[in-house]
């Protein structure tokens, strides 16, 4: 079976219940500050966007893991965090995780 279409059984499994996860999938977005980023992640310091997506429990702890992330990689969220159930792009794990992290920087005036 080509690797494409094997990448993309997971999401007809977990669609039509042969594949059960207790996670729901979110994008989130935070506002905040972007200092000294851990070697991966790339962004002017001073203020910024971030976004991750999730696989978590609920919206909550999908904000909440958007901050400790982003605390983890040297992004203070200290603003809003918009959370929206998305689609997947990776399956769900064993546990909540995020992946697909993006930062936006942007000028104050």
């Amino acid at each position: 079976m080509p690797e494409e279409s094997q990448s993309q059984n997971w999401k007809l499994e977990l669609r039509y219940g042969r594949m059960v996860t207790p996670y729901k999938h979110f994008t989130a977005i935070a506002d905040g500050i972007a200092g000294e980023l851990q070697d991966g992640f790339e962004c002017r310091p001073g203020p910024a966007v971030m976004s991750i997506k999730t696989w978590a429990a609920d919206a909550d702890e999908s904000a909440h893991m958007a901050r400790i992330i982003g605390q983890q990689i040297g992004f203070s969220a200290t603003g809003e965090i918009e959370i929206y159930e998305t689609e997947a792009e990776q399956p769900p794990g064993e546990n909540p995780h995020g992946y697909d992290i993006n930062f936006v920087p942007y000028n104050e005036d």
